[in-house]
């Protein structure tokens, strides 16, 4: 049995945190507030497409250092909350411990092997479409749930191995891949594309996709994501633009994603972490990303507002 820290119980953490408790492993969850009281109180529940289920008793906590080193920490926090949650989850790394990011983007790892330890770091991703629906309730509206995790260099783990097994046994997608950092940034070229479209158009997917001039923006930010990527020495394959477009074009009409959402509803989002970081990581290795660069200015003083940072 493996001990895991969830440090993070929102849409991602909650279900991918959930699911491990099914399984039978022993998980602790890290929560704030009124979420935080409502695990304690009545278990973590899950309403989900997949399947709905309840995980009570759950043990959550607030504080990492009651707890104690674990093998795994699955990070599950916003992007932007990163470097807070590096100094914070200290006390949960041992000798032993993996460390695994599930934000959206490719800075989170580097992040937290700046206070960790690289030695401590693996890479991860996941893909789903759920949120918070009430304190202590996580709701998975849509996306086949999937989670990948693995060490940069590709050595083999027994724990990621036996990570991957418990999700296998209440039947979450869960995978090794053989270069992490392909699967993260074949993810990025999605997410900062569809999101920062989304964001800017204040349209779901099926919109974006349907519309020739919005479709053509997101083309092109999709181009301008993968060629940061392999100018940053990502193998990723020729065949990432061509299969981004077609994963856009499967997926439900009405979908949002996460920081189009965060930015619609008037939230701090990951606007720095996605669009942002595709233009400062363009820059560094001489790649123009105009495309990226007009979403990111055009989304600025929103989330400026947001942070309270910029007066109305």
């Amino acid at each position: 049995m493996l001990r895991i820290a969830i440090y993070g119980v929102g849409s991602v953490g909650g279900y991918f945190g959930g699911r491990l408790a099914q399984a039978g492993e022993e998980v602790v969850f890290f929560a704030r507030g009124a979420h935080l009281e409502a695990i304690q109180q009545n278990g973590l529940r899950v309403e989900s497409v997949k399947g709905d289920f309840h995980i009570s008793p759950a043990r959550a906590e607030a504080d990492p250092a009651a707890v104690g080193p674990v093998d795994i920490v699955l990070v599950g926090v916003k992007a932007w909350q990163v470097p807070e949650a590096a100094l914070a989850i200290r006390p949960l790394v041992g000798a032993g411990t993996v460390v695994i990011p599930l934000q959206n983007g490719v800075e989170a790892m580097d992040q937290l092997a700046a206070v960790l330890g690289a030695e401590h770091v693996a890479g991860g991703l996941c893909r789903i479409s759920s949120l918070i629906a009430a304190p202590g309730l996580i709701r998975h509206v849509g996306v086949e749930p999937h989670i990948a995790f693995g060490w940069p260099d590709g050595h083999p783990d027994p724990r990621l191995e036996q990570l991957r097994d418990a999700y296998a046994r209440v039947g979450v997608s869960a995978e090794i891949p053989s270069d992490i950092q392909i699967e993260v940034w074949a993810k990025f070229v999605f997410i900062a594309s569809i999101s920062g479209v989304g964001a800017v158009t204040r349209s779901p997917a099926g919109v974006m996709r349907s519309l020739p001039e919005t479709r053509r923006l997101l083309e092109a930010a999709i181009q301008e994501v993968a060629a940061v990527g392999r100018a940053h020495a990502v193998k990723l394959p020729e065949s990432v633009e061509q299969r981004t477009l077609q994963t856009i074009d499967s997926i439900p009409p009405a979908t949002l994603a996460s920081m189009q959402r965060d930015i619609m509803d008037g939230h701090p989002s990951e606007l720095e972490n996605q669009n942002g970081a595709v233009v400062r990581l363009g820059q560094a290795c001489g790649v123009p990303t105009p495309t990226h660069a007009y979403l990111y200015a055009s989304l600025l003083p929103q989330e400026k507002h947001a942070r309270g940072e910029l007066a109305s």
